[in-house]
């Protein structure tokens, strides 16, 4: 019987195809019973082509992409979870996500994308969550999310926005959370919220909104167009003042309005929100409150860290809160005898005023209400566009005249135009008063347009600019008064260029220039001279990669808020420590693709309290000092020294906060005096790539896997300060004779 089946299932054994292993890309860990592929800080530049098509979640993060292609995601259709967190990613081409209809959640916190073009999310039809934290977003163009009727959180926090545009959110029909916190913003279009019927969460802290300007006021008007807001978050904003029915949210219970500035409050500031029971204005300049008509649930009012005189002008608020149940968190600052008493615990008799005492008032500065301010209207235009262009008015006020052939800057377009695209034109030459009637105007693009020459005034009457690019020209240099005119603009891009000398006087002329692009010109040495400090005051990011500098005076990197500074590929010698001395809060450099052989003793001393990413790639690098990084600590979080010449590494213990190391592609000799850097590696929760160079039996192998440390002695090498470097020994070292290897000993540099 057993030899019957045996006949009988063997011609059904030959039948059957060998089940197919799942693809799995070489370096990447795969789960097949889960679908998923991690490929976590492979260096990866390409996405990989070889993950099996029905894979689910795709981890990609702490590599470096750069770009994402069209169709780059077409061998994976049924993803649904994407991380491409941390990538160095600088721009997302049209379709990338294209076929990523069944997508529900992607990751592109901690990269480089400066603009959100129209198609950059093509695709995404199913997506819940979008994550673009921590990028360098400084431009939402119109229908950016067009494609994402599903979404329900957008993050775009820590980005360089300082405007919102009307509809920038247009067609988030699912939309719950909205975070913009941790930007610049100090402007939003009257209908920068339009469309956003579902929204509950809005997170607009930590920004530059004033009550000066149409931001707050604009508000109330906003108000029907975001009916579900729940929570608003307002904190960390320098408004002064809060006028009536500056909040008008019917729905709204959560209002966060701490860390302002805050010197006074009308009582009806809050009159169009009934259901608010959390209101927190702690730490502002309040003096005293009346009490708030609008509110009936009220169950808590923050006041904590305000200069709350507790007389008898704070009698009224104190019976309010009684009466209605509501908790008033805070203390007294005076009169003395109160000074620290809580205010839950005051009494309507304790609150007395002296004979002819009166309200201490610091100022008399809001005589003027901006709560006072009319509604905005919708103005009736006629819809005009200048021949052979195209004028969007209903929607997203975007005119286009991109690769007409125009030879002169088109006129006469629509007064309401946010976004003017004049790109891959042949205009040669912008004289004065080009733009006339485009004062609401916030971006112009005219790259790719042969401009050799601006004149003096040419953007006169752009008050409202605050994008200009002007990338891939033949400029080679600007008149003083070429940006006159331009109060609020903010991102300049002058990339692609031939500047042979860094722009300062034309720049002077531009007092928020947060923003300069500077990469591809052909400068070649920074003076101090007028440059940054008394030029540039407001400049946080500074990008001059790709240029011919070779020397930065002592004064010329005078700037104290500088945050960003890209000085890659140049022809530096060595790292512009003096230049930086100045420059107390720059939290990353980038010095990669110069020629600086040697990086001396306490070379990021002065920035080492602020200094967050150091890229130091492909310098020919062979030596840095064991004090090189001295002073940098638990703030420092990358740190990349790829492919250059270096046999050891400074000891990295005390930088304790990294979370990025590439020490890739240096010829490393697996020696004592490396045992600092092994044990430091043993320690860490970071994936370090380091692989042996020398001796010659080691080459290939993982500094992590090798164990010729283990003869050296408990201290590994000896330290040694740079006053008395010994010159090395011919000697072979315990490990070295352990491993019967013959390395050549590199002298050290005596700077």
């Amino acid at each position: 019987m057993g030899f019957f089946f045996a006949v009988i299932l063997l011609p059904i054994l030959v039948l059957c195809p060998p089940v197919e292993a799942a693809k799995c890309p070489r370096m990447c860990n795969c789960d097949s019973s889960k679908l998923t592929v991690a490929c976590v800080g492979k260096n990866l530049t390409d996405i990989p082509s070889t993950v099996d098509e029905i894979t689910l979640k795709l981890d990609l993060k702490n590599n470096n992409l750069q770009v994402l292609p069209r169709g780059a995601f077409l061998h994976t259709p049924y993803l649904t979870h994407l991380n491409l967190q941390s990538c160095n990613i600088v721009k997302v081409k049209e379709g990338a996500f294209r076929t990523l209809g069944r997508l529900v959640s992607l990751n592109l916190a901690h990269n480089k994308i400066d603009i959100l073009y129209q198609e950059s999310f093509d695709g995404l039809s199913s997506l819940k969550e979008l994550n673009l934290d921590n990028n360098r977003v400084e431009e939402i163009q119109p229908g950016a999310f067009t494609q994402l009727g599903f979404l329900n959180m957008l993050a775009l926090t820590h980005n360089q926005l300082v405007y919102i545009p009307n509809m920038a959110f247009q067609g988030l029909h699912n939309i719950k959370w909205l975070r913009l916190s941790h930007n610049s913003l100090n402007n939003l279009a009257p209908e920068a919220f339009t469309g956003l019927f579902t929204l509950s969460r809005l997170s607009l802290d930590h920004n530059e909104l004033e009550h000066q300007q149409e931001d707050i006021t604009s508000l109330p008007g906003q108000a029907q167009q975001l009916p579900e807001v729940t929570h608003l978050d307002m904190s960390h904003n320098p408004m002064t003042y809060l006028g009536e029915d500056s909040i008008s949210m019917a729905k709204l219970t959560h209002l966060y309005l701490d860390h302002m500035s805050l010197q006074d409050l009308s009582d009806q500031a809050l009159g169009h929100a009934p259901l608010l029971s959390h209101l927190d204005l702690s730490y502002n300049q309040l003096r005293y409150l009346e009490p708030l008509s609008g509110p009936t649930q009220l169950t808590s009012l923050n006041l904590t860290g305000n200069p709350i005189y507790c007389n008898c002008f704070m009698r009224p608020l104190r019976e309010w809160a009684r009466v209605g149940g509501v908790k008033l968190l805070g203390s007294c600052v005076g009169p003395p005898h109160l000074s620290d008493e809580l205010l839950e615990t005051m009494t309507a008799l304790g609150l007395r005023c002296r004979p002819g005492e009166t309200l201490k008032e610091e100022s008399e500065e809001n005589d003027e209400q901006p709560g006072n301010t009319p509604p905005t209207v919708k103005p009736q235009h006629k819809v005009k566009c200048p021949v052979n262009c195209d004028c969007d008015v209903s929607f997203s006020q975007h005119a286009t005249c991109e690769g007409r052939g125009h030879t002169k800057v088109p006129r006469g377009f629509p007064t309401v135009t946010q976004l003017l695209d004049l790109r891959s034109n042949h205009f040669h030459y912008i004289p004065k008063n080009s733009f006339p009637g485009t004062s609401k105007v916030v971006s112009v693009h005219l790259e790719f347009c042969k401009i050799r020459e601006i004149e003096s005034g040419a953007f006169r009457g752009m008050k409202n600019l605050f994008y200009l690019y002007l990338s891939d020209n033949d400029l080679t240099s600007l008149d003083p008064e070429a940006f006159v005119g331009l109060p609020e603009l903010t991102y300049l891009h002058l990339e692609g260029n031939r500047l042979i000398q860094f722009p300062g006087s034309a720049l002077a002329a531009i007092p928020n220039l947060f923003v300069l692009h500077l990469e591809r010109n052909a400068i070649s040495k920074l003076e101090p001279t007028g440059l940054l400090s008394s030029v540039t005051p407001s400049l946080r990011e500074l990008y001059l990669t790709n240029n011919t500098i070779s020397s930065i005076a002592k004064d010329a990197l005078d700037s104290a808020l500088l945050g960003v500074l890209h000085l890659d590929s140049n022809q530096l010698t060595e790292v512009p420590t003096q230049a930086l001395s100045k420059a107390a809060n720059l939290e990353e450099i980038n010095l990669s693709h110069n020629s600086i052989r040697w990086v001396g003793p306490y070379a990021f001393q002065s920035v080492s309290q602020s200094l967050k990413r150091l890229n130091m790639d492909k310098m020919d690098m062979e030596q840095m000092s064991r004090d090189a990084l001295a002073g940098l600590g638990a703030g420092l979080r990358a740190l990349t020294v790829r492919g250059n010449k270096l046999q050891e590494v400074p000891d990295l213990s005390l930088l304790t906060g990294l979370e990025v190391v590439d020490l890739q592609d240096n010829p490393l000799l697996c020696d004592c005096p490396l045992l600092p850097l092994r044990r430091w590696m043993e320690n860490v929760n970071l994936e370090v790539v380091a692989t042996c160079s020398s001796p010659p039996e080691l080459k290939g192998q993982k500094v992590r896997d090798i164990h010729v440390f283990k003869s050296c002695p408990e201290t590994g090498s000896p330290p040694q300060t740079e006053k008395t470097k010994p010159k090395p020994s011919l000697k072979k070292t315990p490990a070295v004779r352990a491993a019967s290897a013959k390395p050549k000993v590199k002298k050290e540099k005596d700077r």
